[in-house]
């Protein structure tokens, strides 16, 4: 199956979730992320901010726990920029810092940047992934072109609320996962 037809089945499936069911789920994929992701070696965490009207997993709990149990950790987050379709990066202050973009997306509108090389751990967003660890996104290569750029020993940790289908087609610029999160588990690839 190619990418464009895993990206629409996945964006049905989410939608078809109703807010309880999407709830749950986040639920479940932030208790296996701090029963599962070792978090002793890690100083800064890149991780996408949600966006409610796509179903995806809801990072503000994981961000919120590790504000009040590992305050050491620095959360990074990403502003898009559409004319380059990459992404800029900023250590997460607080809400304040926060603006909602026209596509519903939460995004910093100041801040101070994070540097690339200094980041551990990424949460990365996606629609599906397989066993091997290749991802679907939406499509624009933000993720992909940002991975590119972390450190070789950064782990890539992806969020799904759909376990891993068999194989699909990539690309040969797609950046695999090393680990995905859901709510059954976490598969390491």
């Amino acid at each position: 199956m190619n990418k464009a037809e895993l990206r629409k089945i996945y964006l049905q499936k989410r939608n078809a979730l109703s807010a309880t069911e999407s709830t749950q789920l986040s639920f479940q994929v932030y208790q296996q992320f701090f029963a599962n992701i070792n978090l002793s070696f890690i100083q800064v965490i890149h991780t996408f901010l949600p966006v409610a009207s796509k179903y995806e997993p809801d990072t503000w709990l994981i961000i919120d726990r590790l504000r009040r149990e590992f305050p050491y950790i620095r959360i990074s987050i990403p502003k898009t920029d559409s004319r380059t379709n990459t992404l800029e990066n900023f250590y997460f202050e607080g809400l304040h810092q926060l603006v909602t973009t026209a596509w519903g997306i939460q995004e910093p509108k100041q801040g101070i940047p994070t540097e690339t090389k200094k980041i551990d751990l990424v949460l990365v967003p996606l629609l599906a992934f397989d066993k091997t660890g290749q991802r679907v996104g939406y499509g624009k290569g933000f993720y992909d072109r940002f991975l590119k750029q972390c450190r070789p020993d950064c782990k890539k940790v992806g969020l799904s609320f759909f376990e891993a289908e068999e194989d699909f087609e990539y690309d040969p610029f797609d950046v695999p996962l090393d680990a995905c999160i859901t709510p059954l588990g976490v598969t390491t690839f």
